[in-house]
């Protein structure tokens, strides 16, 4: 198993979800070490949702990180819990390409969910949460990435321990966007359950088809 991890690709796109973690905090170091520090301080989330954009370079930076990093995780969890995968370039960057894509494409839904029910500013706030949880998220698998390829801890502790801090960071950001707009959701809570299943539940599914065909 440990031959496959070290493979050099995983250490290019490794490294280049590193660059992209730097670049963010080239771009805005003050908002990075906010954005560090936001599990547990909702500082990060007050002041910077008032200053979206609709591409934000900082957001897309980071979004690159979790997007890569994602990959590899989802590479490695898959092949040491379900199927050994054999390592080909082609297929690898279609899973990327998937996860970047699923990622975009459900926002873009949500965007325009929004825009359609005129509730523009409510799904921005909400989506910009989202974001940060998931892209903090990508830190971590980063993190998971390094300890599969240059350090001997079992593999099998170390997906399982990431995928329960990522679970828990993302838990986090769903209760804190809960508790913010839980007036709004309350009278609706019907139509929040079809969105869960919708858009939030189904992607991941879709996810895992994907992963499980890698080399079909």
């Amino acid at each position: 198993m440990r031959n496959f991890i070290t493979h050099e690709w995983f250490t290019i796109f490794t490294v280049l979800g590193l660059l992209s973690i730097v670049a963010a905090k080239f771009l805005n170091t003050l908002r990075f070490d906010d954005f560090l520090s936001v599990i547990g301080n909702s500082k990060y989330l007050k002041i910077y949702s008032k200053d979206q954009k609709f591409v934000d370079p900082f957001e897309a930076f980071l979004f690159i990180n979790l997007a890569v990093s994602a990959s590899i995780f989802l590479f490695f969890g898959y092949s040491i819990f379900f199927e050994t995968l054999t390592f080909e370039i082609i297929p690898f960057l279609k899973l990327l390409f998937a996860v970047a894509t699923i990622i975009i494409i459900k926002t873009l839904l949500e965007r325009l969910i929004g825009s359609l029910f005129d509730v523009d500013t409510l799904v921005d706030s909400y989506l910009f949460q989202k974001t940060t949880f998931k892209n903090y998220s990508g830190i971590v698998f980063l993190v998971a990435n390094l300890l599969l390829l240059y350090t001997k801890n079992d593999a099998e502790i170390v997906i399982i321990a990431s995928f329960s801090i990522v679970c828990l960071i993302n838990l986090i950001g769903f209760i804190t966007s809960f508790k913010n707009y839980q007036k709004t959701i309350n009278p609706n809570f019907f139509y929040f359950l079809l969105y869960l299943c919708a858009l939030e539940i189904a992607p991941y599914v879709l996810l895992y088809k994907v992963v499980s065909e890698y080399n079909a």
